[in-house]
């Protein structure tokens, strides 16, 4: 009896206990207190997108950057800043900040610094819209060696063009080592692509030096070794030792290679004088660029090819004409930027000149002399 009366109190209990659940309706209904205890957020920056700059570059006066600080409705900032002289950005409320020779991210870093003093923690994100023309050496096996500035986009891009350029554009056409030779006249017929050097300054006062192999460039398209240049940086471009016709028959294809280089072709030929003609060019090809031999006056047995070496030494060497020969550095060799080559007389040619010379005073005379006698 008692074991009955237990069991029926139990089940008295559960179901008190049911009653007083609130159902799901009632739960969905009631409003949540604010709790003191939840964290304040942050102002969070948006995710920025990988920038085509590296990010060792470094700021210099010219620059133009963009500057971002989030949740600060009351600052107004121009779309562009430019980089001043001293290499400061001129900014409200702050005034003149220096951002001269710092990183994107130093500049950022920078600039909160001297905004928190009227910002509760700011988020600033400096970005890089259009960077400075760059000062380079190149030097070493190239047509024109010597200092030059490199634009880092386009001469077509106007002011106001440039004013609409987005973050995502920056550095699309950043300088680049075959753009630099470019600027310098292309390469010389016996440069050395495969070992050209870039040798950049740091900081420290070391001088880093970074190998390019641009014939991995040419043949199979490493991107890779066309690197970006710095400010400062120097190309060296060394002379090749020995060079496969094969090979220097494709650089001189290339966009690395001048359009033309200038040859002089004198003597027994249609056309003496300057001759232009294509990188890589045999002796032969340089003649027919001048018209050929003059029939009956050139010795074809007998082409001069005068070359001035760098160490200022005449190198002379002679040659046979004909026009059947392939690239033969014994037999029609390439011929080099400021070549000269003479095509001798014949010796028919020789014997009616001299005869010319003598005959010449004779008919002269007896003109001179008929016009005296009246006949």
């Amino acid at each position: 009896m008692n074991q009955a009366f237990n069991h029926l109190a139990v089940r008295l209990c559960f179901a008190l206990t049911a009653s007083t659940v609130y159902p799901a309706s009632a739960l969905a209904q009631t409003p949540m207190l604010p709790s003191s205890t939840l964290p304040l957020l942050q102002p969070q920056s948006p995710e920025v997108g990988t920038s085509s700059v590296d990010s060792s570059y470094k700021l210099g006066a010219g620059d133009l950057v963009r500057l971002d600080i989030f949740d600060v409705p009351e600052l107004t900032l121009e779309p562009r800043y430019t980089v001043l002289l001293d290499g400061a950005l001129n900014l409200p409320w702050v005034g003149g900040v220096s951002v001269q020779g710092l990183t994107l991210a130093q500049a950022s870093e920078r600039l909160r610094e001297r905004y928190q003093k009227y910002v509760k923690n700011p988020v600033i994100t400096v970005s890089l819209i259009a960077p400075r023309p760059l000062k380079i050496g190149i030097i070493g096996a190239v047509n024109r060696p010597g200092s030059y500035i490199v634009n880092t986009i386009g001469s077509e891009v106007t002011q106001a063009s440039l004013s609409q350029r987005s973050t995502a554009e920056s550095g699309s056409q950043w300088p680049t080592v075959s753009k630099a030779i470019q600027t310098a006249g292309g390469i010389a017929q016996l440069a050395n692509i495969r070992e050209i050097e870039v040798r950049r300054p740091q900081a420290n006062g070391t001088t880093e030096k970074l190998k390019v192999d641009l014939w991995k460039y040419l043949q199979a398209g490493e991107l890779a070794q066309d690197i970006p240049l710095q400010d400062g940086d120097t190309i060296f471009v060394p002379t090749a030792i020995a060079l496969d016709p094969t090979q220097a028959s494709q650089i001189a294809l290339s966009n690395l290679s001048p359009e033309q280089i200038q040859v002089n072709v004198v003597g027994e030929v249609v056309r003496p004088g300057g001759v232009g003609v294509r990188p890589n060019s045999t002796l032969m090809q340089a003649v027919l660029a001048a018209g050929g031999v003059t029939p009956g006056r050139g010795n074809k047995a007998k082409i001069e090819l005068v070359r001035l070496l760098p160490d200022g030494r005449v190198d002379r060497r002679e040659f046979k004409f004909d026009v059947t020969r392939g690239l033969d550095e014994s037999s029609n060799p390439a011929i080099h930027q400021n070549d000269v080559i003479v095509v001798n007389r014949s010796n028919t040619a020789k014997v009616s000149d001299l005869l010319g010379s003598i005959v010449s005073p004779i008919t002269g005379a007896f003109g001179l002399l008929r016009l005296l006698l009246g006949n």
